[in-house]
């Protein structure tokens, strides 16, 4: 069949139809996917063309190995997700340049040009699909098919990871099973003063893996913007982009260097995260405007495998939404000792949750639990006692105040107002963006203007605050860093009395950590501020060999100086429990 603007893709109609037929469960995402798919079939402006689909399976499945060089054979996904990327193209009319036939001189004529329509995929789904082998599965078509000059990147959040894309065609190069391999790899790379013909035409070498027929690259790059941009990279992976920390958007990096090729590709594949707010949030947040139609971009492909709910983690049945590849690639054995494991090890909970289910979780959560940090129902504490801590460490940044009210049935209730510059706000990622308008909106977050924050500016309204809630602070907890001229503010104001200087480290923090656990885990810490949630679900704690432990403010982005606040108010409680009798 040549190119049709009517006809079903081959792959994707036989996932349509078993999905029809209640043979495949998908989750809402990828349903949207499948609407904007059978957008394209409709669209008479873009074409299909099947030959170019069945060549790249050829390719896979004649050429490339596994990476312990068993043979390959593309998973039903994979030529599903594959005929997205080669499947679809449309015409653009282009000036193109037409020498005479004298070859002296030439003119520009108007030419139609077909062009392929997917430049980037974007494949979220659970870890043990074989994402790795199927990015490997492009990067060697576009560097053994493709016959022009093309530089080829990939990247992950280390180096070594990176190097798994690069490790199955390395084995392929050496066993060299098909008949395109066997003549690529003919000869001796050592011959550099002979024929060309008996030389080595694709081999690994210390830049990565070069073909000398078309003197073409495909090389390993560190995830990071300064060395991803500029390039000319007609092929691109981007793996593990949600799991690391990254805080930069390389793949808009690498797109505005291939935007200078023609039919550029990249494939980003990841599983998801622990870690929010980062720019990978950012991209899920576009992702999800493409696939509700919101912003229409026919060039992008998303196949966005996770579970609807947390509920579906207990019928294996549903599992599949999270990985199309259950029982091919990863056994339900694993999957099941899994679940297992996050029902035994609540610590171990959000990473699997992540990991295996496609369910991001908020933060880490690695000393409070996810139930931990659900908020509870909303209470006021007016003209009541309290312990005030505060956490002014960053003050150019973040400065945390957090209220601490003791009650009859040996519970504390929470509240926490926290302090941000206009600067600070304005630098944020939209993801981190959104999440601080949710806690202005509940008023646990105020803005002032200004590049860094003036310490009387925020005293002046802490306490215009303290005196509209009519609390009674009692005593006042703060660490000493940066706390100077506030503290001498709140002496002369309030007198000497119950002000405790709270050193940060494992010495003074083990114990009030350990009780604060406690506290928690039973449920009696009365937060029901969205702030507080998040900063309880960001905290993670280091503990040494002799089980002391005290709070680790790993980033600076991973807020949590609330918490840092509330512990600092709960000594100041404990070292004036007089005060409240």
């Amino acid at each position: 069949m040549s190119l049709s603007n009517t006809a079903t893709p081959k792959y994707y109609g036989q996932f349509r139809d078993a999905v029809i037929r209640g043979e495949i469960p998908v989750c809402n995402e990828i349903s949207m996917e499948m609407n904007r798919i059978d957008d394209l079939i409709a669209n008479p402006g873009v074409y299909y063309d099947d030959q170019a689909v069945e060549g790249w399976i050829r390719f896979c499945e004649n050429e490339l190995t596994l990476t312990d060089g068993g043979d390959l054979q593309l998973l039903d996904t994979f030529k599903l997700w594959g005929e997205q990327v080669y499947g679809w193209y449309y015409f653009v009319e282009r000036s193109v340049y037409k020498p005479n036939p004298d070859g002296h001189g030439g003119r520009y004529i108007r030419k139609k040009i077909k062009k392929r329509l997917v430049n980037k995929q974007y494949l979220i789904v659970a870890r043990g699909a074989a994402k790795t082998v199927y990015g490997e599965c492009h990067q060697a078509y576009g560097l053994t098919v493709d016959t022009s000059t093309t530089h080829q990147i990939t990247t992950a959040p280390t180096m070594k990871q990176a190097e798994e894309i690069l490790s199955p065609f390395r084995t392929a190069i050496a066993r060299a099973r098909g008949p395109l391999f066997k003549f690529l790899t003919e000869g001796s790379l050592q011959n550099t003063t002979g024929s060309k013909a008996k030389r080595m035409k694709l081999a690994p070498t210390k830049k990565g893996i070069e073909n000398f027929l078309t003197n073409s690259l495909l090389e390993v790059r560190p995830m990071r913007i300064a060395k991803l941009q500029g390039l000319q990279n007609k092929y691109s992976t981007v793996d593990e982009w949600l799991s690391g920390d990254i805080r930069e958007d390389v793949i808009g990096a690498l797109e505005q260097g291939a935007s200078k090729v023609d039919d550029y590709l990249i494939i980003a594949m990841s599983s998801e995260g622990t870690i929010r707010n980062g720019s990978g949030d950012t991209i899920k947040m576009e992702l999800m405007d493409i696939l509700k139609g919101d912003y229409i971009n026919p060039h992008v492909s998303i196949w966005w495998y996770k579970l609807d709910s947390i509920d579906e983690v207990n019928n294996p049945e549903m599992w599949i939404k999270a990985n199309p590849n259950l029982g091919k690639t990863v056994t339900y054995e694993t999957y099941q000792l899994d679940v297992e494991r996050a029902e035994k090890a609540p610590a171990t909970r959000n990473d699997i949750l992540a990991k295996r289910f496609g369910i991001p979780m908020e933060g880490y959560t690695y000393y409070f639990t996810y139930e931990e940090t659900l908020p509870h129902k909303k209470r006021d504490y007016w003209q009541m006692a309290c312990s005030l801590g505060a956490d002014l460490s960053q003050g150019d940044d973040f400065c945390a105040f957090t209220f601490l009210f003791p009650l009859r049935n040996g519970c504390f209730g929470i509240k926490t107002r926290n302090y941000i510059s206009s600067l600070t706000l304005m630098k944020l990622p939209s993801a981190m963006r959104l999440k601080y308008d949710q806690f202005m909106k509940e008023g646990s977050l105020i803005v002032l203007d200004g590049t860094v924050l003036d310490m009387m500016q925020v005293y002046e309204d802490l306490d215009n605050h303290i005196s509209d809630c009519c609390y009674d602070v009692r005593c006042f907890g703060f660490d000493p860093y940066n706390a100077k001229d506030f503290v001498a503010r709140w002496e002369s104001e309030n007198g000497p009395f119950g002000i405790e200087k709270v050193i940060q480290g494992v010495k003074t923090e083990s114990v009030p950590l350990g009780e604060l656990k406690k506290l928690s885990e039973e449920r009696m810490l009365l937060f029901d501020e969205e702030l507080m949630s998040f900063a309880m679900g960001n905290c993670i704690t280091l503990e040494d060999t002799n089980g002391n432990r005290k709070l680790y403010k790993k980033r600076r982005e991973q807020k949590i100086d609330a918490v840092a606040a509330m512990m600092d108010a709960y000594v100041a409680y404990k070292l004036n429990r007089e005060a409240f009798e």
